[in-house]
C-alpha cells in the first residue's frame, strides 16, 4: 500500500489473510512462490465499516463541538489542545488501534474545535461591530469544510487525479513543510509580535492558510486511497477505526484552516 501523507494510516496491515496477497492484490511474480497468508478468524473491513466508524467520529466531534460552543467554555481549549495533540500522536503510531483513545481523541477536538469557533466568532463580531456575524461565518466554514470534502471523494471517484507514489510523496514533503513553518511561527511568535506574519491575517497569512487548505483537500486523496486498498486487501474489520480516526485529523485541519481564512476577510 502507497503510504499516506496522514500518519494516522502508516500502520495499516498490508494484508488480512483473506485470499489477498499481503501486496494488496498485486500478483505474485514469476519464479516466486509466495507463502499464504496467515488464517485469522477477524472478519475482513468493509466500506460500511469505514463509514459507520467515520460517523461514529464526526458524531462526537460535533457533539463535542456544539456543546462547548453553546456553554462558552473557551477555557478548556488549551488543555483539550494538548491532549488532542498527544492522542493524535499515540493513535498514529500504535500498530493495532485502540477504539477508546480514538474516541477520546474525537472527545478532545470536538471541545477544540468548539472553543476555537467561539474563540474566533467572538473576535469577529468584535471587529465588525455586529453581533452574530462571527455565527455566520462559522456556517460557512461548515458548509466549505462539507463541500471540499464531497468534492475531493468526487474527484478520487472519477479518477480525475490519480495517486501515484510521487503525488504522496509531494504532498507529503508540502505538509512536513508546513508543520516546519507553524512551529517556527509559534517559537518566533513568543520574541516577536505577530511571529513569521503567517497567522496575522495579512496577505502572506491569507497564502498560508490556501496552502493548508489546498494540502488538506489533496490530502483526503491520499487517505482515500489508502482506505480503497485497506478494504481490497481484506485488512481486519478494527482497523476502520484508524481509518476513521485518519479522515477525522485532516477534517479538524480543514475546518480550522477555512475558518482562519475566512476570519481575516471579516476583521476589517
Amino acid at each position: 500500500m502507497r503510504s499516506s501523507s496522514n500518519p494516522a494510516f502508516r500502520n495499516l496491515p498490508t494484508g488480512g489473510g483473506y485470499g489477498g496477497y499481503a501486496g494488496f492484490g498485486q500478483p505474485e511474480q514469476a519464479g516466486y512462490q509466495q507463502a499464504p497468508p496467515p488464517l485469522t478468524s477477524e472478519r475482513p473491513m468493509t466500506i460500511d465499516d469505514v463509514v459507520t466508524k467515520s460517523g461514529i467520529m464526526l458524531g462526537i466531534v460535533a457533539v463535542g463541538a456544539v456543546t462547548t460552543y453553546t456553554l462558552e467554555l473557551w477555557g478548556l481549549f488549551f488543555p483539550a489542545l494538548i491532549i488532542g495533540f498527544v492522542l493524535g500522536l499515540v493513535n498514529s503510531f500504535k500498530r493495532v488501534p485502540s477504539p477508546p483513545l480514538i474516541i477520546a481523541y474525537a472527545v478532545a477536538q470536538g471541545i477544540v474545535l468548539g472553543a476555537f469557533s467561539g474563540i474566533i466568532g467572538g473576535r469577529i463580531d468584535a471587529l465588525t461591530q455586529n453581533p452574530g456575524q462571527g455565527l455566520v461565518v462559522i456556517g460557512q466554514a461548515i458548509i466549505g469544510t462539507i463541500g471540499v470534502f464531497g468534492g475531493m471523494l468526487f474527484v478520487y471517484k472519477t479518477g480525475a487525479i490519480r495517486v501515484t507514489p510521487k503525488f504522496t510523496k509531494w504532498i507529503t514533503g508540502a505538509i512536513i513543510g508546513v508543520v516546519f513553518l507553524m512551529i517556527v511561527n509559534l517559537i518566533m511568535s513568543f520574541f516577536t509580535d505577530g511571529g513569521l506574519g503567517i497567522r496575522s491575517g495579512g496577505p502572506l497569512a491569507i497564502i498560508f492558510s490556501l496552502v493548508c487548505i489546498g494540502l488538506a483537500a489533496f490530502s483526503f486523496l491520499i487517505d482515500f486511497d489508502a482506505a480503497d486498498q485497506a478494504i481490497r486487501a481484506g485488512v481486519p474489520a478494527k482497523y476502520a477505526w484508524q481509518i476513521a480516526f485518519g479522515l477525522t485529523v485532516t477534517l479538524v485541519w480543514l475546518y480550522t484552516e477555512i475558518l482562519r481564512l475566512l476570519s481575516y476577510f471579516n476583521s476589517d
